[in-house]
């Protein structure tokens, strides 16, 4: 026996029926890597939050970036906020007057010294829609080759490997590349290629 189950509509996730109003707003702290403001805020429903914190960022990028053999661009780095060191694909953040794409491959040459290559825009993300306010562009790099030596800021140290597909997806199964905004990219990548 087969169940008829009704679906909802789809809906533009991004209507604003439901955006709240910021009656008050305070700056907290405003550094480079930090800034948090502290927002009063009122609900469609009329309820009103006192203290809602909301970090600030600027837009992330990164890149499933693959050579023309085929071998995906992995990193390996120190993460203080985990207290480890784990697998990661090439990101950064957006500077200023740059688009997307621009910090991606600007990002990928800096961290790895690889370039060039077809690229295209696979997924835009939220990494914390409740409490950051940017999103994370995800590129893929198809063809991309060896064109300098890496460009490292002085807080980076950053070891760059090229893994076969399986080994790629055994870092995933296994844990060892756990940051959200890289994962999910990864695996909507992987489910289109299979």
């Amino acid at each position: 026996m087969t169940e008829n189950i009704q679906k909802e509509p789809a809906t533009d996730i991004l209507q604003d029926d439901m955006k709240w109003t910021v009656l008050e707003s305070e700056y907290l702290i405003r550094r480079p890597w930090l800034t948090a403001r502290r927002d009063k805020v009122r609900l469609p429903n009329g309820n009103i939050n006192p203290e809602f914190y909301v970090l600030e960022y600027p837009d992330w990028v990164n890149v499933i970036a693959l050579t023309d053999d085929g071998r995906f661009i992995i990193e390996r780095q120190y993460r203080h906020g985990i207290g480890s060191a784990g697998w990661e694909i090439p990101a950064g953040v957006c500077e200023k007057g740059e688009t997307p794409e621009q910090a991606a491959r600007r990002e990928l040459q800096e961290e790895t010294g690889y370039g060039d290559g077809e690229w295209t825009l696979s997924l835009v993300s939220a990494p914390n829609a409740s409490t950051s306010n940017n999103h994370c562009y995800s590129f893929v790099a198809t063809g991309v080759r060896k064109i300098s030596g890496q460009h490292l800021e002085a807080t980076e140290d950053i070891t760059v490997h090229l893994k076969t597909r399986e080994e790629v997806m055994e870092l995933m199964l296994s844990g060892q590349i756990r940051q959200a905004t890289m994962l999910s990219p990864l695996w909507k990548y992987f489910a289109e290629h299979h």
